[in-house]
């Protein structure tokens, strides 16, 4: 017979007492990488236009200071977005946040989980890193995407929330 007992608030796993992973410290350098790329490709268009369209020279520093104040986020953000985000790996799930501003904690069962896999791009090979991604049933993306992880420690992952989301199949 099925049951499902009631749990007391004061009983449930508290995720403050649980320790935390970080993601890989190169993370963050390959984030500014791409922030500065992003940077660059912003000030070209912006170089061009004040050049040709010989705007004043006040129109054309308030454009370059809000290009620096842009540009100053972009470098900035990833330092502090970053550290906001981790994993746990519990003995039923995982659990992953993120967020500044809107924070979010994911938490996928084992036994849910029917593929995982990783990938990584070339900017992430440059770096040494990979994503994780954990695919349930019904959807069409991945579930969870973890990105800035070591590729050694992705696989290990991989692999071991594979044998995890078996051995809960087989004991269902």
């Amino acid at each position: 017979m099925f049951r499902n007992p009631e749990i007391a608030l004061d009983e449930m796993p508290d995720t403050d007492d649980v320790q935390w992973q970080e993601l890989d410290p190169a993370y963050k350098r390959l984030r500014r990488l791409q922030n500065s790329i992003g940077i660059l490709a912003v000030a070209a268009p912006i170089a061009t236009v004040t050049a040709l369209a010989n705007f004043p020279l006040l129109t054309a520093a308030m454009l370059w200071a809000g290009w620096l104040v842009f540009a100053a986020f972009l470098l900035v953000w990833p330092g502090i977005s970053l550290p906001k985000r981790g994993f746990v790996l519990r003995d039923k799930d995982i659990l992953f946040r993120k967020g500044v501003v809107w924070r979010s904690i994911t938490a996928i069962p084992f036994n849910r989980i029917q593929h995982v896999e990783t990938s990584s791009t070339p900017f992430d090979r440059k770096f040494d890193l990979a994503t994780l991604k954990l695919f349930t049933a019904g959807g069409s993306s991945g579930d969870l995407k973890i990105d800035g992880l070591n590729a050694a420690t992705a696989e290990q992952l991989r692999i071991f929330i594979l044998e995890k989301a078996g051995a809960s199949i087989e004991n269902a």
